[in-house]
């Protein structure tokens, strides 16, 4: 038996990180957690939290501005970018507190500030030069955001996300390239802001969005509040302070400066510094070891895999189950467990808000899934439209045979809320029918969702349900 310095080393102290550390730590003594890097995690210091934050700011101005469709007068509100980014920072920081307040009660010695790589599968160098060997390993580093190549002759005028998060002030003008979820977001937020915002898209499409339908709603939508250049090959130079941006739409040439170029182009893995060439692993296309996303196990080896770095699924409550399995599968090796994932869910927190939840429309049909698809718009949707919210389309699907609902995509009010019932209902296997049979009040949302699901049931051709059994304890509870 061969004698190492530590059970369990993880490298990266983010969410998938601090989630593999217990995990390992419940099982095994001697455990280390591995990061040189800025702690707080993603989610909470550049990520979900600061942005929500952000969106919060600015709808709530945003719904200041609409009152007048209920008949209610109101002030001019006033948007005051340094107050708004104060909050931001502030609120931001309590989160990324509370991550680091957790990592001050772990056991002396456990948390080690170094960056660390691979001298082979079980020996690490440390920043300090020490060597550290380990039984398993555990890459949890994460990912960072891509600037072009084409974005780059903006110099310190280009930024990434994470930047945003640290300004005093808000700008007058941004570029915002890409118009996947973090651009969406971010760009709608800003402009409702007051920021003045152009958006350079290379291709005619929104977020996670895949269904043709969908995506169509959603592209006629957001361009009719922002100003959105689709199929645009933009030129970007530095000018003085400012980036200059031209761009040709039809026969028209256009140019531009901005305060700021936000490239929201997609993330990448922190596996550049980790020597992995000098590991068994096999290295896949993008840089990344291939492995079992059930077990999260690299090959055959005592290196696992987890959260964004792996690039499964890239939000925070999978990379928390990621570093669960591969907390638990790294202190028990080699007698491994491979783990069912939950359902694929993704929201985009815009507005109106998008959602694709369990099998998407692209992936049902790369599989040859054999399915029928239910519609529902929320034009005069009644709750919806008390709200002044009835703006929307839902896609459902479902398979043919059996009827068991698959997936859905959507744009619309509360569409954050509506995907986790399909997401639970999809998790434990109901069939259309069988949601159809479930209690939904009036007047509320949730009844669009019904009328999607009542769509999906006849494409299907099944009959309707009975209510499921009632919990009432008798006539007249």
């Amino acid at each position: 038996m061969r004698n190492f310095d530590v059970d369990v080393a993880i490298l990266g102290a983010g969410t998938a990180g601090l989630v593999a550390y217990r995990e390992a730590r419940k099982q095994k003594k001697e455990v280390r957690l591995i990061d040189g890097g800025t702690l707080g995690t993603t989610c909470a210091r550049v990520g979900c939290m600061p942005s929500k934050l952000l969106i919060a700011a600015a709808n709530a101005y945003h719904d200041a501005n609409a009152v007048g469709a209920f008949g209610i007068e109101a002030g001019t509100p006033k948007v005051d970018g340094r107050a708004v980014m104060a909050r931001v920072k502030s609120e931001r920081d309590k989160f990324t507190g509370s991550v680091t307040e957790s990592m001050d009660a772990f056991p002396e010695g456990d948390f080690i500030p170094q960056y660390a790589k691979f001298l082979n599968d079980n020996l690490l160098e440390l920043s300090s030069g020490e060597k550290l060997s380990a039984r398993t390993v555990v890459i949890a580093t994460g990912s960072h955001p891509v600037i072009p190549e084409s974005l780059e002759p903006a110099g310190d005028r280009i930024i990434v996300n994470d930047d945003i998060f640290y300004w005093d002030e808000l700008p007058e003008s941004i570029a915002v390239f890409g118009l996947g979820v973090i651009g969406l977001e971010l760009a709608q937020a800003l402009h409702r802001l007051g920021v003045e915002v152009h958006i350079f898209a290379r291709s005619k499409k929104v977020g996670l969005l895949t269904d043709p339908a969908v995506q169509e709603f959603a592209t006629t939508t957001f361009a009719s509040e922002l100003n959105i250049h689709w199929h645009s090959d933009p030129v970007v130079s530095r000018s003085g302070d400012s980036v200059s941006v031209s761009w040709q739409h039809g026969d028209q040439k256009h140019e531009q400066s901005f305060d700021y170029a936000l490239a929201a182009t997609g993330r990448r893995p922190n596996v550049a510094s980790l020597d992995l060439h000098n590991t068994s692993l096999k290295i896949g296309p993008k840089g990344i070891p291939e492995f079992d996303t059930l077990s999260l196990q690299a090959g055959s080896s005592s290196i696992f895999i987890a959260g964004d770095v792996g690039g499964v699924r890239a939000v925070l409550h999978e990379s928390a189950d990621d570093g669960r399995v591969a907390g638990q599968n790294a202190a028990r090796h080699p007698d491994i467990l491979r783990h069912v994932r939950r359902t694929a869910l993704g929201i985009v927190f815009s507005s109106p808000q998008i959602a694709v939840v369990g099998a998407s429309h692209a992936k049902l049909i790369e599989c040859g899934a054999d399915f029928e698809t239910g519609e529902y718009s929320f034009k005069g949707q009644g709750r919806a439209k008390v709200q002044n919210r009835d703006h929307g389309l839902i896609r459902l699907y479902g398979e043919k045979d059996t009827g068991i609902l698959l997936g859905g995509e959507m744009i619309g009010p509360d569409a954050e809320h509506l995907a986790h019932l399909l997401a639970w209902s999809i998790g434990t296997g109901q069939s259309v029918t069988d949601i159809l049979g479930l209690t939904v009040y009036h007047p509320v949302v949730e009844e669009g969702l019904r009328s999607a699901l009542r769509s999906l049931n006849f494409a299907l051709g099944f009959g309707p349900n009975p209510p499921l059994r009632s919990l009432d304890c008798g006539p007249g509870s």
